[in-house]
C-alpha cells in the first residue's frame, strides 16, 4: 500500500509530508530532574502501549545516576501500570504478527525488567532492558512497542557520536538542567522534532511544523506549515513599459558585461 502510494505521488510530482518513525533516543543527562524525568518518559514511551511514531524508542542515560534512574523508572511504572497486561484500559499490540515480534525481543535479552504478557489479549506489560546495548537485536529497528532499552554512557560527545551514525530519528528528547547540553543535543543531531525535559509533547504544538528529515520523513505540517506544505508560492513580477534598458539585449561586448555586472 505504503509502494502504490509512495509511486502515485511521484508519477505525479504531488507534494508530501511524511514522518515515517525510526529510533528516537531520549538522552538523561546525570544534572536532569530524575525522578521528574522519569514520570514523563513513562508517561510518554506507554502511551498507546508504545506504538506511537514519536515514542521513545531507547534511553542513553549517564552511567553516573543510571542505577538510580531506572529504580525511579520502576516506580513509576508500578504506580501507573501494575499488572497492565491484565487491565481493560491498558491497550493491545496491533496484531498478532507484531504481539509475537516484540515478544521475541524480551525473549533475546538476558536481564528484562517487567514485561508481562496476555496472548489472549496481546497485551504485554511495560517493559525495562536495563542492560542493552547499540549492538542488541532491540537496537536493530523502530520497536513500536512497550519495550525500553536503557543503555549507559560515559561520554555525551560518545553517544552523538552513535546517534549520528544511525538514521536520522523522527524525535530526540533530553533532560538536562545544563543549557549548554541541551543546545549541544539540538545542535549536533539532527531529527525531526524534539523536547527538552519532556516527550512526545511537540506533536500537540500548531505552531511548530512537525515531520521527519532524511529517513525518518521530509517537510512539515500542523497549522500554517500545512498550508505551506501543500501550497505552491507562485512568484509574478510586473514589469513597467515607460523605460526599457537596453543593455540586456543583443550583441553583446565587454562594456555591456562591465553594466550588467555592476548592476546584478
Amino acid at each position: 500500500m505504503y509502494i502504490s502510494w509512495n509511486r502515485s505521488t511521484s508519477e505525479n510530482l504531488t507534494p508530501v509530508s511524511l514522518e515515517l518513525g525510526g529510533k528516537s533516543p531520549c538522552i538523561v543527562d546525570k544534572s536532569a530532574n530524575l525522578r521528574l524525568a522519569a514520570k514523563r518518559i513513562v508517561w510518554g514511551k506507554f502511551l498507546n502501549s508504545g506504538q506511537t511514531c514519536i515514542s521513545i524508542d531507547y534511553i542513553v542515560v549517564e552511567d553516573s545516576v543510571k542505577d538510580i534512574f531506572i529504580k525511579y523508572l520502576q516506580k513509576e511504572i508500578q504506580n501507573r501500570y501494575a499488572a497492565a497486561e491484565n487491565k481493560d484500559d491498558y491497550p493491545k499490540i496491533i496484531n498478532e504478527h507484531h504481539y509475537e515480534r516484540l515478544c521475541k525481543l524480551i525473549d533475546n535479552e538476558k536481564v528484562v525488567i517487567g514485561g508481562g504478557r496476555n496472548p489472549d489479549k496481546r497485551k504485554i506489560a511495560p517493559t525495562i532492558l536495563p542492560e542493552a546495548d547499540f549492538d542488541h537485536e532491540i537496537m536493530e529497528e523502530e520497536i513500536f512497542g512497550p519495550i525500553l532499552p536503557v543503555i549507559g554512557y560515559h561520554r555525551l560527545d560518545d553517544i552523538i557520536k552513535k546517534i549520528k551514525d544511525r538514521s536520522k530519528p523522527l524525535a530526540c528528547y533530553i533532560f538536562t538542567e545544563d543549557k549548554h547540553i541541551s543546545n549541544k543535543v539540538i545542535s549536533e543531531i539532527s531529527y525531526g522534532d524534539g523536547c527538552v525535559n519532556d516527550v512526545v509533547i511537540q506533536f500537540a504544538n500548531p505552531h511548530m511544523p512537525f515531520g521527519g528529515v532524511g529517513n525518518c520523513g521530509m517537510s512539515g505540517y500542523h497549522g500554517k506549515f500545512s498550508f505551506d506544505t501543500f501550497s505552491h508560492k507562485k512568484g509574478v513580477v510586473k514589469n513597467k513599459t515607460y523605460i526599457d534598458i537596453p543593455v540586456r539585449y543583443a550583441p553583446y561586448d565587454e562594456k555591456k558585461l562591465k553594466i550588467l555586472k555592476w548592476l546584478f
